[in-house]
Protein backbone atom coordinates (compact mmCIF):
# COMPACT_ATOMS: atom_id res chain seq x y z
CA UNK A 1 0.00 0.00 0.00
CA UNK A 2 1.35 3.42 -0.95
CA UNK A 3 1.34 6.40 1.38
CA UNK A 4 -1.45 8.90 0.71
CA UNK A 5 -0.82 12.10 -1.22
CA UNK A 6 -1.10 15.54 0.42
CA UNK A 7 -2.95 17.41 -2.37
CA UNK A 8 -2.97 21.16 -1.76
CA UNK A 9 -5.21 23.61 -3.66
CA UNK A 10 -4.78 27.38 -3.31
CA UNK A 11 -5.90 30.49 -5.16
CA UNK A 12 -7.04 34.05 -4.58
CA UNK A 13 -10.57 34.93 -3.53
CA UNK A 14 -12.73 34.92 -6.66
CA UNK A 15 -10.77 32.21 -8.47
CA UNK A 16 -13.51 29.63 -7.82
CA UNK A 17 -11.28 27.41 -5.70
CA UNK A 18 -14.03 26.35 -3.29
CA UNK A 19 -16.35 25.33 -6.12
CA UNK A 20 -13.62 23.21 -7.70
CA UNK A 21 -12.69 21.57 -4.39
CA UNK A 22 -16.30 20.54 -3.74
CA UNK A 23 -16.67 19.23 -7.30
CA UNK A 24 -13.47 17.19 -6.97
CA UNK A 25 -14.63 15.70 -3.67
CA UNK A 26 -17.91 14.65 -5.29
CA UNK A 27 -16.15 13.04 -8.25
CA UNK A 28 -13.28 11.27 -6.45
CA UNK A 29 -14.70 8.91 -3.84
CA UNK A 30 -11.41 7.95 -2.17
CA UNK A 31 -10.25 11.53 -1.48
CA UNK A 32 -10.31 12.82 2.13
CA UNK A 33 -10.85 16.51 2.86
CA UNK A 34 -8.59 17.99 5.53
CA UNK A 35 -10.79 19.43 8.30
CA UNK A 36 -9.29 22.44 10.04
CA UNK A 37 -9.33 23.18 13.76
CA UNK A 38 -10.54 26.58 14.91
CA UNK A 39 -11.24 28.61 18.03
CA UNK A 40 -14.25 30.35 16.55
CA UNK A 41 -17.66 29.26 17.86
CA UNK A 42 -19.64 26.76 15.82
CA UNK A 43 -22.35 28.30 13.65
CA UNK A 44 -25.86 26.91 13.35
CA UNK A 45 -25.73 23.49 11.69
CA UNK A 46 -21.97 23.07 12.04
CA UNK A 47 -20.76 19.82 13.60
CA UNK A 48 -17.51 19.14 15.43
CA UNK A 49 -15.29 16.88 13.34
CA UNK A 50 -17.38 17.45 10.22
CA UNK A 51 -17.06 21.16 9.42
CA UNK A 52 -14.25 21.99 11.87
CA UNK A 53 -12.61 20.65 14.98
CA UNK A 54 -13.78 23.26 17.50
CA UNK A 55 -11.21 23.98 20.23
CA UNK A 56 -11.10 26.62 22.92
CA UNK A 57 -8.20 29.06 22.68
CA UNK A 58 -6.28 27.54 25.58
CA UNK A 59 -6.38 24.07 24.03
CA UNK A 60 -5.41 25.47 20.63
CA UNK A 61 -2.41 27.32 22.10
CA UNK A 62 -1.32 24.21 24.02
CA UNK A 63 -1.38 22.30 20.74
CA UNK A 64 0.70 25.03 19.07
CA UNK A 65 3.31 24.68 21.82
CA UNK A 66 3.30 20.89 21.35
CA UNK A 67 3.83 21.27 17.55
CA UNK A 68 0.53 19.52 16.90
CA UNK A 69 -0.25 21.67 13.85
CA UNK A 70 1.20 21.33 10.36
CA UNK A 71 0.27 24.99 9.93
CA UNK A 72 -1.80 27.57 11.75
CA UNK A 73 -2.77 31.23 11.49
CA UNK A 74 -4.96 33.86 13.12
CA UNK A 75 -7.79 35.53 11.21
CA UNK A 76 -10.26 38.09 12.59
CA UNK A 77 -9.31 37.20 16.15
CA UNK A 78 -9.77 33.44 15.72
CA UNK A 79 -7.12 30.74 15.30
CA UNK A 80 -7.23 28.19 12.48
CA UNK A 81 -4.91 25.25 11.91
CA UNK A 82 -4.34 21.82 10.37
CA UNK A 83 -3.93 19.02 12.92
CA UNK A 84 -0.82 16.98 12.24
CA UNK A 85 -2.12 13.76 13.85
CA UNK A 86 -5.30 13.70 11.76
CA UNK A 87 -3.48 14.23 8.47
CA UNK A 88 -0.65 11.81 9.23
CA UNK A 89 -3.13 9.08 10.18
CA UNK A 90 -4.96 9.45 6.87
CA UNK A 91 -1.75 9.53 4.82
CA UNK A 92 -0.32 6.50 6.63
CA UNK A 93 -3.55 4.61 5.86
CA UNK A 94 -3.04 5.32 2.15
CA UNK A 95 -5.76 7.97 1.88
CA UNK A 96 -5.09 11.01 -0.29
CA UNK A 97 -5.84 14.22 1.61
CA UNK A 98 -7.16 17.38 -0.06
CA UNK A 99 -6.27 20.76 1.46
CA UNK A 100 -8.11 23.97 0.56
CA UNK A 101 -5.70 26.48 2.00
CA UNK A 102 -4.13 29.91 1.45
CA UNK A 103 -0.57 30.37 0.23
CA UNK A 104 1.21 30.75 3.59
CA UNK A 105 -0.44 27.60 4.90
CA UNK A 106 0.48 25.78 1.70
CA UNK A 107 4.14 26.77 2.11
CA UNK A 108 4.18 25.42 5.65
CA UNK A 109 2.54 22.15 4.60
CA UNK A 110 5.15 21.75 1.86
CA UNK A 111 7.87 22.26 4.47
CA UNK A 112 6.33 19.66 6.77
CA UNK A 113 5.25 17.26 4.00
CA UNK A 114 7.77 17.59 1.13
CA UNK A 115 5.86 15.05 -1.00
CA UNK A 116 2.81 17.35 -1.14
CA UNK A 117 1.51 18.29 -4.60
CA UNK A 118 0.60 21.99 -4.81
CA UNK A 119 -1.96 23.31 -7.31
CA UNK A 120 -2.73 27.00 -7.86
CA UNK A 121 -6.11 28.11 -9.25
CA UNK A 122 -6.48 31.31 -11.31
CA UNK A 123 -9.30 32.85 -13.35
CA UNK A 124 -8.59 33.56 -17.06
CA UNK A 125 -7.33 37.07 -16.28
CA UNK A 126 -6.80 39.45 -13.39
CA UNK A 127 -9.55 41.66 -14.81
CA UNK A 128 -11.94 38.68 -14.65
CA UNK A 129 -10.97 38.17 -11.02
CA UNK A 130 -12.12 41.73 -10.25
CA UNK A 131 -15.37 41.13 -12.13
CA UNK A 132 -16.10 37.95 -10.16
CA UNK A 133 -15.48 39.60 -6.79
CA UNK A 134 -17.57 42.65 -7.73
CA UNK A 135 -20.38 40.38 -8.92
CA UNK A 136 -20.85 39.10 -5.37
CA UNK A 137 -22.22 42.50 -4.41
CA UNK A 138 -20.61 42.35 -0.97
CA UNK A 139 -17.63 44.64 -1.55
CA UNK A 140 -17.18 48.40 -1.44
CA UNK A 141 -14.65 49.89 -3.83
CA UNK A 142 -12.24 50.17 -0.89
CA UNK A 143 -12.62 46.54 0.19
CA UNK A 144 -12.45 45.42 -3.45
CA UNK A 145 -9.14 47.23 -3.84
CA UNK A 146 -7.84 45.49 -0.71
CA UNK A 147 -8.93 42.08 -1.99
CA UNK A 148 -7.27 42.66 -5.36
CA UNK A 149 -4.03 43.77 -3.71
CA UNK A 150 -4.12 40.64 -1.53
CA UNK A 151 -4.71 38.59 -4.69
CA UNK A 152 -1.65 40.15 -6.33
CA UNK A 153 0.44 39.21 -3.31
CA UNK A 154 -0.86 35.62 -3.37
CA UNK A 155 -0.31 35.21 -7.12
CA UNK A 156 3.36 36.09 -6.66
CA UNK A 157 3.72 32.74 -4.85
CA UNK A 158 2.78 30.86 -8.04
CA UNK A 159 6.40 29.79 -8.85
CA UNK A 160 6.44 27.77 -5.60
CA UNK A 161 3.56 25.58 -6.83
CA UNK A 162 3.77 22.43 -8.95
CA UNK A 163 0.71 22.97 -11.16
CA UNK A 164 -1.47 25.78 -12.48
CA UNK A 165 -5.16 25.40 -13.39
CA UNK A 166 -6.98 28.24 -15.16
CA UNK A 167 -10.61 28.21 -14.07
CA UNK A 168 -12.47 29.53 -17.10
CA UNK A 169 -14.92 26.62 -17.22
CA UNK A 170 -15.65 24.75 -13.96
CA UNK A 171 -16.08 21.37 -15.68
CA UNK A 172 -12.82 21.69 -17.61
CA UNK A 173 -10.88 23.00 -14.61
CA UNK A 174 -12.19 20.17 -12.41
CA UNK A 175 -11.20 17.62 -15.07
CA UNK A 176 -7.68 19.10 -15.04
CA UNK A 177 -7.52 18.90 -11.24
CA UNK A 178 -8.63 15.28 -11.39
CA UNK A 179 -6.01 14.51 -14.06
CA UNK A 180 -3.28 16.06 -11.89
CA UNK A 181 -4.32 13.93 -8.93
CA UNK A 182 -4.38 10.78 -11.07
CA UNK A 183 -0.90 11.58 -12.44
CA UNK A 184 0.44 12.09 -8.91
CA UNK A 185 -1.01 8.71 -7.90
CA UNK A 186 1.04 7.10 -10.67
CA UNK A 187 4.31 8.84 -9.85
CA UNK A 188 6.97 6.13 -9.49
CA UNK A 189 8.53 7.86 -6.48
CA UNK A 190 5.29 7.26 -4.54
CA UNK A 191 5.44 3.46 -4.89
CA UNK A 192 6.19 1.39 -1.79
CA UNK A 193 9.83 0.36 -1.52
CA UNK A 194 8.94 -3.31 -1.95
CA UNK A 195 6.43 -2.86 -4.78
CA UNK A 196 8.76 -3.81 -7.63
CA UNK A 197 10.02 -6.97 -5.89
CA UNK A 198 6.46 -8.01 -5.12
CA UNK A 199 5.47 -7.38 -8.74
CA UNK A 200 8.33 -9.51 -10.08
CA UNK A 201 7.67 -12.31 -7.62
CA UNK A 202 4.11 -12.64 -8.85
CA UNK A 203 5.47 -13.70 -12.23
CA UNK A 204 8.21 -15.99 -10.93
CA UNK A 205 8.17 -19.58 -12.26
Amino acid sequence: MRRGIPFVVSGPSGAGKGTLVQALLREVADLKFSISATTRPARAGELNGVHYFFLDRGEFERRIAAHDFLEWSEYCGNLYGTLRSQVEADLAAGRDVLFDIEVNGARRIKQELPDAALVFILPPSFAELAVRIRRRGSETETSLARRLERAREEIRFLPEYDYLVINECVERACAQLRAILEAERRRVSRLDAGWLDAYLQKGAL
